[in-house]
């Protein structure tokens, strides 16, 4: 189990974030723009801004840490063959394809001649690559269409119980957490309003912002709330 006993981040004496959560296997953090969801991903990084001010204590918290980015259309060079994408062998390389169930044939082709999917496949197979402890998702499913998102996140929960990293997935997509994530934390204004188990969260929020979020994404997929 991962623990963050203290995640504070603050410019100019406004407290940006203030946070604090385990990842016992499997973790949503779940909030609109502005929440502090990208902060909270910087900071584990270490890839805040210089002027903003950090204090983090957390248990357990082993590198590598890796991440999967929200576009996989900018997440690559598109003037870059996929394979020089990589800092790991060819066999290494078609290795990690497999495992996102790519043929090897993706290495020699260029970004542009990849579908979102296949793209973001690619990202995940990189981000794989230096074996992390904990890999951070960011998003990984915005660009994608809605049937493409759902394979692609149950590849990433697939991955997880083959390969054993934690995970720390944000979103404003509250629904689609259920598909990879155990627990959940709500995050409004910097600070974490509920937390539980997904599915209770779901099934029964507690505070009025969650049930905002959860009936705004059954409106977003079609749904009725």
């Amino acid at each position: 189990m991962i623990k963050i006993d203290r995640l504070h981040i603050n410019h100019n004496t406004r407290t940006l974030v203030d946070i604090s959560f385990e990842i016992k296997n499997s973790l949503a953090l779940v909030g609109e723009s502005g929440s502090g969801k990208s902060l909270t991903l910087k900071a584990l990084l270490g890839l805040l801004p210089k002027n903003l001010d950090l204090v983090l204590k957390a248990k357990d918290l082993q590198k590598p840490i890796s991440i999967v980015v929200q576009n996989p259309f900018t997440a690559l060079s598109p003037l870059t063959k996929i394979k020089n994408h990589f800092e790991v062998d060819a066999q290494r390389q078609k290795e990690l394809l497999e495992l996102v169930e790519l043929d090897e044939a993706f290495l020699n082709r260029y970004p542009s001649e990849l579908s979102g999917g296949q793209l973001q496949r690619v990202v995940i197979a990189i981000a794989l690559s230096i074996e992390p402890k904990l890999l951070l998702l960011d998003e990984p499913t915005t660009a994608l269409d809605s049937d493409t998102k759902d394979v692609v996140l149950k590849m990433i929960k697939d991955l997880q119980n083959k390969l054993g990293f934690k995970i720390l997935f944000v979103t404003h997509d509250i629904e689609s957490s259920k598909i990879i994530c155990e627990d959940m934390a709500i995050l409004k204004d910097g600070k974490i309003v509920e937390s539980g188990k997904t599915l209770e969260i779901l099934s029964s929020p507690k505070q009025v912002y969650t049930k905002t979020l959860i009936q705004s994404t059954f409106k977003n997929r079609g749904y009725r709330a």
